[in-house]
Formats: C-alpha cells, sequence, structure tokens
C-alpha cells in the first residue's frame, strides 16, 4: 500500500527550513526537552517566530505566538515537532495555538512522546485546523536523536568519541595520548560535550588522564552530568571531576565505606553487577533514561568503547583521525573479540566525512531505530 505523502510548496520548505534553525538555537540547552523550532507566517510573510530554549519556560509555538506583531488569526504555522496536547511543566501548545484561530500546521516529525503521539495532531484537526506532517522530517529527527531514543528505546542515544593516529592507535603502549588530535578537533570535541546531556568515562581513564569533563572552550549555560563507571570502586576523593557539578558513579562494589565517603562529596553511587566483576551497562543506561538524559558521549579508553560496541549500546562512532601513524604495538580504538571470520564484521554507517584543521572527522552509526 502506497504511503500518501502530502505535497508541499517551495514556500513550505523555505519556511520550515527557518523553524530548523530556530530549533538548532537550543542545542545546548533544552536537555531532556527535544530541539524545536517554530515560525508562523500570514500572506507570505512571516509575522512571528520562536525556538523552545530552556525546559520548564515556554515551548516555541508559545514564544512564537507570544511575539506575533499581527493577529495570526488565519496563519500558517510551521513547527519542528508535533505541538503538545498534554499538561506538563507549561501548557498544551495544541490548545494554544487553537486559540490563536491559526488556519493551517505543517509539522516536520510527530513527537515520540507517549503522552503526545498523535494527540496534538488530532487535537488540532478537531478544531478544524489543517494539519500536515512529514516535511523535512529527517532534519527534524537529526536533531532530536536523543529525545526520539529515550522515548522509543527507554535509553539514550550514545555516542563514542575517539581521538586516533590514521593508523587507528589512541596512545602509546605507554599510555601518553595528549595530544593525538589537533587543538581545532579538541574544540571541535567540545562541542560534542555541549550538545550532551551526559559525558561518560571508566576508571582506566580517570586514573590516566584524570579528566575533568566540562565544556571549557564552547559557551554554553549548562554543563552536562559527568558519569564514571568504576568498577571496583577506585577513584580518588581527589579527582578533579569530584569537584564542581553533579556526578553518578556507576559501580559493581558495594563497598559502603567507600560509597559513604564519596556521597559525602555529592556523589551518586549506583550499584549494578554484572557478569565477570564488571558494571551492568544494559542496566545503567536504563537508569540514566529515568535521569532523563537523552544523549551521552562516551570517552573513554579501548575496553569500556569496546565493551559498549560488545554489548551493542553504542550508537554512533565520531574518531578524530590525525595525520601520522603510531605502529602497531601502539593501543588501539576498540577492544573486541577476535574475528574469525569477516561475515562476523561489525557493520556502521557513514554519516559524515569532513576536515577538522589537520584531522579528518569520521562521523559513523552503529544502529537506526526508525
Amino acid at each position: 500500500m502506497l504511503k500518501d505523502f502530502p505535497l508541499f510548496s517551495l514556500a513550505d520548505y523555505t519556511f520550515m527550513s527557518q523553524a530548523l534553525k530556530l530549533a538548532e538555537k537550543g542545542l545546548y540547552t533544552t536537555s531532556p526537552n527535544p530541539r524545536v523550532g517554530c515560525v508562523i507566517v500570514k500572506d507570505d510573510r512571516v509575522i512571528a517566530s520562536g525556538w523552545h530554549e530552556r525546559a520548564g519556560q515556554p515551548h516555541a509555538e508559545i514564544n512564537a505566538l507570544n511575539s506575533a506583531n499581527e493577529e495570526t488569526k488565519n496563519a500558517t504555522v510551521y513547527v519542528t515537532l508535533e505541538p503538545c496536547s498534554h499538561y506538563g511543566r507549561t501548557p498544551p501548545c495544541a490548545q494554544a495555538l487553537i486559540n490563536a484561530r491559526v488556519a493551517r500546521v505543517i509539522i516536520a516529525m510527530l513527537d515520540p512522546n507517549p503522552l503526545v503521539a498523535g494527540e496534538g495532531m488530532a487535537m488540532l484537526r478537531q478544531a478544524g485546523i489543517v494539519v500536515q506532517s512529514g516535511l523535512l522530517e529527517a532534519q527534524a529527527r537529526a536533531l532530536n536523536i536523543g529525545f526520539i531514543s529515550r522515548m522509543i528505546r527507554q535509553r539514550p542515544w550514545v555516542r563514542l568519541k575517539i581521538a586516533a593516529s590514521l593508523d587507528g592507535k589512541t596512545a602509546l603502549r605507554n599510555g601518553e595520548s595528549q595530544w593525538i588530535t589537533s587543538e581545532a578537533a579538541r574544540l571541535d570535541g567540545h562541542r560534542l560535550r555541549a550538545i550532551s546531556c551526559a559525558i561518560l568515562t571508566g576508571s582506566g581513564t580517570l586514573k590516566r588522564d584524570d579528566p575533568q569533563l566540562t565544556v571549557r572552550h564552547v559557551k554554553t549555560s549548562r554543563q552536562p552530568l559527568r558519569i564514571v563507571i568504576d568498577s571496583r570502586l577506585e577513584i580518588s576523593t581527589k579527582a578533579k571531576l569530584l569537584h564542581g557539578e553533579k556526578v553518578l558513579i556507576f559501580t559493581a562494589q558495594p563497598d559502603e565505606s567507600r560509597i559513604k565517603l564519596l556521597e559525602d562529596k555529592g556523589v551518586q553511587v549506583f550499584i549494578m553487577p554484572g557478569a565477570g566483576g564488571k558494571v551492568d551497562l544494559a542496566q545503567m543506561m536504563a537508569k540514566l533514561a529515568e535521569f532523563e538524559i537523552n544523549e551521552v558521549l562516551v570517552e573513554a579508553g579501548s575496553t569500556l568503547s569496546g565493551a559498549m560496541v560488545q554489548d551493542g549500546l553504542a550508537d554512533e562512532l565520531v574518531v578524530y583521525l590525525a595525520p601520522y601513524v603510531l605502529g602497531d604495538k601502539a593501543q588501539g580504538m576498540l577492544n573486541l573479540p577476535i574475528l574469525t571470520s569477516l561475515s562476523h564484521k561489525r557493520q556502521l554507517q557513514l554519516i559524515d566525512l569532513r576536515m577538522i584543521g589537520a584531522d579528518i572527522r569520521v562521523t559513523a552509526r552503529f544502529s537506526s531505530f526508525e
């Protein structure tokens, strides 16, 4: 059966593109909410626009309506996500559009939140408003891939960030790794941190590099949550990341005295034992979804990164490749079981390839849930 695709005009594409640009303004701030933009048009003129800026604040549609410089009756609304139909932290946007007496609403994508999931569209249609959806849907979904993942799969979208030489090595045999990539690549890495809800690392990286896991080179009003996987609870109480904002530690070790010491520093500790004395990573991801974490950036060594891939929890790889080689004895990117056949190789889909300073940035995905 053929799907009924509505026809959109060039003007429709233009105005929805503007709405998507507005949605991008919330890249660093809207978590745990989705990034949404809205443009209101009358007689082929934009009379209002807005975007969702921060959780708890008005949604994009409300900000747009409040900015209108003339009556919105019979206007067309372009919004990147289905207007909400329920009372949450804010009133339903669908009702606000009905009250504004708009004639037409064009939606890029439906809301995957079970509390909405088509109800917003139904509410608008019941009020006699013409509703169309699917315009530039792929772009809207890309903006909110983490939110979609949490709503559909009940776990965050997990992105592994790796800096490596051209022959795929992340550190010398003695562990030296700073700095493999250029300053431009490191700055770009901070952009990835800024769009993430949380940054995750392992105890090995913590011991070796003592990272802060903060955004320092991108202007943002929100720092991501810091998460450490420390199976044996060996973290030093002097670790840099224990100073500052909230930290979560996942461990397999029920050491009450160590846990009390960390909790006194404001750290939340979760005991989630898995196979082989390791942390149960799948259970951890489910817990992060409960914390309303949409996107997790993993900055870890080959052991933890490999475990994420092996357990099917890694969704995306972002690899910065520096233009030199370190040789076979240097440390690799992913610690994975030895394959005995190429038929067992892990397939990825290349999403993006570009130069970042002197380095190459490769973005590839393991999975798709759409």
